[in-house]
């Protein structure tokens, strides 16, 4: 992996390449792991891969056009990957297999909902982490697109093709983080009543929801419900023994 970086354009005077050794055992798993690359990282872009993939076919250079290409079309771009899921049915994929398989999706560059952790570029400026509260080794790419889309910024599939050795591994780790990232994200975006020092207003998913609550006569109506039932005053009766 390493050398075909070297070898396509990705120079060690230009480039800095930073690692966790995991060798001795799993010190880190990716969420934190990864955490420490994007807060260390000095570079203008950041790349986030695995260790079994080879930049084989495009370069550095084609990988440069591409950026440009994005940032022409939408400044507030903070990711970039081969592969992700664009729609509910629609992945769009990039990469060639381990056996030489080539899966070429002919529409590119496309937005998209989450990204294939195999090769992530992420903008630096964007000031992005993964989430403190999940861990392991999947769910991580469609985390940092989560935080990415609540911070303002947008996710793509481009045309940069390499070899990825393995075709994934869903394994019962897969799942425990899967259900983790669901509970975590139906938690977080919960709907919820918010309250500043000078207003107050209700936020959801359901527009619906947060329509009618925040349509003025409703909590006009709200307030008086609360005021007509709520005790005007509050009377204690304290008895005497000797009365």
């Amino acid at each position: 992996m390493l050398d075909s970086f070297l070898q396509k354009g990705f120079d060690e005077k230009s480039c800095e390449y930073l690692f966790i050794d995991n060798t001795e055992g799993s010190g880190f798993e990716a969420f934190k792991g990864l955490n420490q690359f994007l807060q260390q990282a000095k570079g203008k872009y950041i790349i986030l891969c695995h260790q079994d993939i080879i930049i084989h076919d495009h370069d550095r250079k084609h990988l440069s056009e591409r950026i440009l290409e994005i940032e022409q079309n939408d400044p507030n771009w903070a990711i970039l990957a081969n592969a992700g899921g664009i729609n509910l049915k629609w992945i769009a994929t990039n990469i060639t297999q381990g056996s030489g398989k080539v899966i070429k999706e002919p529409k590119l560059p496309l937005k998209t909902k989450t990204v294939d952790e195999n090769f992530m570029v992420v903008k630096n400026s964007a000031n992005l982490a993964l989430s403190h509260n999940l861990s392991g080794f999947h769910m991580y790419g469609p985390d940092l697109c989560l935080i990415a889309d609540v911070l303002g910024f947008n996710a793509y599939v481009i045309d940069f093709n390499i070899i990825h050795k393995s075709n994934g591994n869903p394994d019962e780790s897969f799942r425990r983080l899967r259900k983790a990232f669901i509970k975590k994200y139906n938690h977080a975006f919960r709907g919820r009543f918010m309250t500043t020092t000078i207003t107050r207003y209700y936020l959801s998913g359901n527009w619906f929801t947060a329509w009618f609550y925040n349509l003025q006569p409703i909590k006009f109506f709200v307030r008086q419900y609360y005021k007509a039932f709520k005790p005007k005053k509050l009377y204690v009766l304290e008895v005497k023994k000797d009365a």
